[in-house]
């Protein structure tokens, strides 16, 4: 479960993804996927989370790492590439950055 903290603990990644509405289950069906069997079981893995717009044209990804190494450690596996070049065929867009938490509110 990801937590949200200003403590520098972990290495935030936001991922969106642009989509068309007929896309967006397909896509998230691929993410589901890339986490249950693949992204979840990497070091450094703390956490993420889905979110889906209502028009379905929008899906952001919150992650949580370790370490920033972790993360781009995943990203260059061959399994990651390939799914990656799979997802990016349902979509029109999507870019992973990695964030510093500046303020949580309560």
């Amino acid at each position: 479960m990801p937590k949200i903290s200003k403590a520098p603990d972990y290495q935030t990644v936001i991922t969106t993804f642009e989509m068309t509405p007929g896309t967006c289950q397909d896509l998230l069906d691929a993410l589901t996927d890339a986490y249950h069997q693949f992204i979840s079981k990497q070091p450094g893995f703390v956490g993420a989370g889905l979110h889906v717009n209502d028009a379905q044209t929008r899906i952001a990804n919150y992650s949580q790492w370790k370490r920033r190494e972790d993360f781009q450690a995943m990203l260059r596996t061959d399994e990651m590439r390939e799914r990656n070049r799979v997802i990016a065929t349902l979509c029109k867009s999507f870019e992973p950055v990695m964030y510093d938490v500046f303020e949580t509110f309560d």
